[in-house]
């Protein structure tokens, strides 16, 4: 008999899932392919009271990754929405949560922004600056200080599948041990299981924060590959460029050096964040 269940927790041919009852099982996949991920749907058939073998995937709603050149890391499926977890300490990368949004958009993915740490006053107010310009663009940021009361993000997460992802050191784990007290009894039972032997952040894993509302922890980023989006897509994940496309001269517009093109007319009219169009122009030369 088949089952049906989810990913929790993924490690090289190994996976948990848990059944619709809550109850887990240790998977294998069939065949010599494995290319699951957190948040995939699956049908799985038991092999013992604690064990099975993952007979087949369901359709995915959505799928975050990161690629380099030749190379794909997936990060999770089926995700509602992303959170992007910066902090007042240490500093974080603007690149990388630009990227941690392109890569939202592209999949037509809610954002919010989480800048944690806020009891720093000391450092407060240039993170909020920082953030200042995606506030402006309509993305949702709220601040908190995870240590103290987690709770300001709870209202946010209901009715989502929602992926915390940022660089090491913002807080993501106290954020989830935070909301999901048992989060850590949780991890070390998945270790002992696939015996890791120990808790370790390489991996990505699921928790049920309440009955609608499930979070993801990925590990901390150093760098966010979208080697796979094309010119047009990234220009469709920036906002504000979004409704100018199609408004060029040319078809194929660059929205680098062309003539009459609309993007550099909204950047030169002040419409345009150079900053945004900075990273908008190097992300695609990168991808070049």
């Amino acid at each position: 008999m088949r089952l049906a269940g989810t990913v929790v927790a993924a490690y090289g041919r190994q996976y948990r899932i848990e059944l619709a009852d809550g109850a887990t099982l240790l998977c294998v996949p069939r065949g010599k392919r494995s290319e699951l991920v957190c948040g995939d749907r699956v049908m799985v058939e038991t092999t013992s009271a604690d064990q099975g073998v993952i007979a087949l995937r369901q359709e995915r709603h959505s799928l975050l990754y990161r690629s380099d050149v030749g190379k794909e890391k997936l990060i999770a499926a089926n995700v509602t929405q992303v959170i992007v977890v910066v902090a007042t300490e240490p500093p974080f990368s603007d690149e990388l949560v630009t990227r941690c949004i392109v890569a939202a958009e592209s999949q037509d993915i809610a954002v919010l922004i989480v800048l944690n740490k806020c009891d720093l006053a000391d450092r407060l107010a240039t993170a909020w600056t920082a953030l200042a310009h995606y506030e402006k663009l309509g993305y949702r940021v709220i601040r908190l200080a995870a240590r103290q009361d987690a709770s300001p993000l709870s209202a946010y997460l209901a009715g989502h599948t929602s992926l915390l992802i940022g660089q090491s050191g913002m807080g993501k784990s106290t954020l989830i041990n935070s909301l999901i007290p048992d989060a850590g009894a949780s991890t070390r039972e998945i270790s002992q299981a696939l015996n890791t032997g120990k808790h370790t952040t390489t991996h990505a894993r699921l928790y049920r924060s309440s009955r609608d509302a499930t979070l993801i922890d990925s590990p901390g980023l150093t760098e966010f590959g979208l080697h796979h989006l094309s010119t047009d897509a990234i220009a469709h994940a920036f906002v504000e460029l979004r409704p100018l496309l199609g408004g060029c001269r040319f078809r194929d517009c660059r929205h680098d050096r062309e003539p009459d093109c609309s993007v550099r007319a909204a950047l030169q009219s002040g419409d345009i964040d150079p900053r945004r169009y900075a990273a908008f122009r190097s992300l695609c030369a990168q991808n070049a």
